[in-house]
């Protein structure tokens, strides 16, 4: 199971946010560049790069960031946050990052999801995020009415080979992530005619959760 550190930009600094509330957000620091080598020396195989203000705004807002710190390192970096286009994807392929992610777009506009899908394949990964079971849109304000396990069985039927699942309530709270709603996020996802590799995220904060989530069957965690 590779453990991935999440790097969340808004106004050019790394912030969290409780529960996914723009309202509720601790800064962590100035400068992104800065973690994203710390975490590398630390060693981190991976990062997990988000544009957070990009995710609310439906478009690329803290672009330069995201291209710094993918220059900056010298491991595979996973970019999202606001990508809703092929033009977009591209740019950050160029630049150099190894999976782009789409939310949004995955759920609200799915010629663009397998254009993606046939153009890139496996680059790209799609964030499945949940509240109450149901998939979350526009950097987590809305909640839509597609269920989340439908959500991923869809996915699987476009091609997509990855997923990172996020329980919102459990997102920048260290409380420990939602183990059951993981497990049947894993099975269904294993379970499909294409299976797909789920990567979890949200809540995770001691060793405990990260061997629990090892032992559930994800093929990775997002710190």
């Amino acid at each position: 199971m590779q453990i991935i550190p999440a790097i969340d930009i808004r106004g050019g600094r790394c912030v969290r946010l409780r529960h996914g509330d723009y309202a509720q957000e601790t800064v962590f620091s100035d400068d992104p560049v800065a973690v994203a080598k710390r975490w590398q020396s630390q060693g981190a195989q991976r990062l997990h790069v988000v544009d957070l203000d990009g995710a609310r705004e439906g478009r690329p807002v803290n672009q330069e960031s995201l291209r710094a710190v993918i220059k900056a390192v010298g491991v595979p970096v996973q970019v999202g946050g606001g990508i809703r286009d092929i033009a977009t994807i591209n740019s950050y392929l160029e630049a150099g990052a190894d999976r782009v992610a789409l939310g949004t777009a995955a759920v609200k506009d799915q010629t663009t999801l397998i254009n993606s899908v046939t153009l890139f394949r496996d680059r790209i990964i799609v964030g499945v995020d949940a509240r109450d079971g149901l998939a979350a849109v526009e950097g987590w304000t809305e909640t839509s009415s597609v269920r989340a396990t439908e959500l991923v069985r869809q996915l699987s039927e476009f091609g997509v080979s990855r997923i990172f699942y996020t329980d919102i309530g459990r997102d920048g709270v260290l409380s420990g992530p939602n183990f059951p709603a993981i497990q049947e996020i894993v099975e269904h996802a294993a379970g499909l005619p294409a299976p797909m590799a789920v990567i979890a995220s949200g809540g995770i904060s001691e060793i405990e959760h990260l061997k629990r989530l090892r032992a559930i069957g994800v093929e990775g965690a997002i710190i």
